[in-house]
């Protein structure tokens, strides 16, 4: 029978779950109820679940949360909102009779994390973290090589992000420009990396440093590079050759669910990246002691020419490399930056692709296969839904993330932020993270 779902949050990422339970899940799942404070955004949902044979669906706003989990008998809701909202929303969700499945991060800050586990264990409700990139086959092709002690004992990681100029410069158009939002990119971003390291050494964050800046947006920096007067928003006349700013017109999506939308809340996704208020970091480096003893290194930069990671994990016994460009070049700045996936790119210095290789002590470095997949976030979208929809069976990755997981992938960036106001390592027992 299948189970009763409500969506929380109608923002964009909201249109792949409704998308996943109409064309993939409609066996397993029912979507019964929209819920989000903007009509705006409502009304585009709603438009989609029509175009994928859907009917009228109950709308709500933001109060409406228990009137809507009672009077729709709903069992699960998919959260999507904002990032500050998370620790409100999954709780009085939970509260009110539902289980949740709440996007990444969990939340933003230690008093988020204590109020979603105290509601938890009031309610007997669970939180699933929807970590998408442990679903990746490449991400689950290291897991399996480090589990199966290919590298002996883990001893470090070294891990670096870059973000190009199209997806990491997006985050400094958004609400995700405020700290108070979004936790910054420690939290909002790179829980997505923290997680996978905690999940492929199989262990949790002890101790945290952290250094970080906004060295590259914001109008500071803008003025010091010499940059001269700009629009505060991308959705403007005359400024189409500016690689930086986004019009919201180009794109029928942008447009219905924020341009149209604006009416009803004030809410531009659009800001100019150099322009005020930012107060989110785009360069950051994190030194991270786990309990198994391993050590974490990891970088992150936004305003890349390329977009993908690389991550070396040491063992006692070798060492395994993975290799990812998701985009060798930005080449078209206009193409919607909500996608990260690009035109692929192919050339002899950098092109599109992954690899992995595994080199133990006195051998030759060997490359490991990765099964292909197609799909968001490197194929892992739409394994990650059937485990949500069918539930994850017995599967030897634990790819399924349950609270712990989004506690312990938030922990580093809670952790992180603190040691940047501090400028001294924090100890994650020390945050009381519930």
């Amino acid at each position: 029978m299948a189970r009763r779902y409500a969506v929380a949050g109608t923002g964009s990422r909201a249109r792949e779950y409704v998308r996943a339970i109409f064309q993939d899940h409609p066996t397993d799942a029912e979507l019964v109820a929209l819920l989000d404070p903007n009509p705006g955004r409502l009304a585009f949902h709603q438009q989609y679940v029509e175009e994928l044979g859907g009917h009228q669906l109950p709308q709500y706003g933001a109060d409406d949360l228990e009137r809507m989990v009672k009077e729709q008998s709903v069992d699960r809701v998919i959260v999507t909102s904002p990032d500050y909202t998370h620790a409100a929303v999954v709780s009085r969700l939970l509260r009110a009779g539902a289980d949740v499945i709440v996007e990444k991060p969990l939340t933003i800050d230690a008093e988020g994390t204590r109020q979603i586990a105290a509601a938890m264990a009031e309610s007997g409700k669970t939180v699933v973290v929807t970590f998408n990139y442990r679903y990746s086959p490449r991400n689950s092709a290291l897991r399996k090589l480090i589990a199966d002690g290919s590298i002996g004992t883990v001893t470090s990681v070294e891990f670096q992000w870059v973000l190009d100029t199209r997806h990491g410069a997006d985050y400094f158009r958004r609400w995700h420009r405020q700290k108070q939002n979004s936790g910054g990119l420690l939290v909002h971003k790179a829980s997505h990396h923290f997680d996978l390291v905690n999940w492929w050494i199989a262990s949790e964050p002890a101790r945290v440093f952290a250094s970080g800046a906004l060295s590259f947006y914001g109008d500071q920096n803008a003025a010091a590079r010499g940059l001269g007067p700009r629009p505060p928003r991308g959705t403007v006349d005359d400024w189409a050759d500016d690689p930086w700013l986004l019009d919201l017109r180009h794109d029928d999506s942008n447009r219905r669910l924020y341009l149209e939308s604006e009416k009803y809340d004030g809410y531009l996704r659009d800001q100019d990246v150099f322009g005020p208020g930012i107060t989110i970091e785009d360069n950051l480096a994190v030194i991270a002691e786990y309990t198994n003893g391993a050590r974490l290194s990891y970088s992150l930069n936004a305003h890349a020419p390329w977009e993908g990671y690389k991550v070396s994990v040491n063992g006692t016994e070798g060492r395994a490399e993975l290799e990812v460009v998701e985009r060798a070049a930005v080449i078209d700045a206009h193409i919607d930056p909500s996608y990260p996936a690009g035109n692929l790119i192919t050339g002899d210095i950098r092109s599109d692709g992954e690899r992995l290789v595994l080199q133990k002590h006195w051998t030759a470095a060997v490359e490991v296969e990765i099964p292909r997949a197609a799909g968001g976030h490197g194929g892992g979208d739409r394994l990650l839904y059937a485990d949500l929809f069918q539930g994850p069976g017995n599967d030897p990755l634990a790819r399924a993330a349950d609270i712990n997981d989004g506690i312990n992938a938030v922990a580093v960036g809670i952790a992180a932020n603190q040691s940047l106001t501090t400028g001294q390592p924090v100890t994650v027992a020390d945050l009381n993270l519930g």
